[in-house]
């Protein structure tokens, strides 16, 4: 997946989430779907385009 391609779809997610939660609650099943699917897609931006910082620079 090309990096502008997941971009849009966190954006549109995103959106997605804002519009039920208001709709029906934070804790709805419906918003909280679409914040774990906006999670996952989070991630896997994350994986794919965040560059690592060794353990070594990690605060202790």
């Amino acid at each position: 997946m090309v990096k502008q391609d997941i971009v849009t779809l966190i954006e549109k997610k995103r959106a997605e989430l804002y519009k039920v939660a208001t709709k029906n609650g934070l804790t709805s099943s419906i918003a909280i779907r679409y914040s774990q699917e906006l999670d996952h897609l989070i991630n896997e931006y994350n994986r794919a385009y965040i560059e690592k910082v060794p353990s070594s620079f990690v605060a202790q």
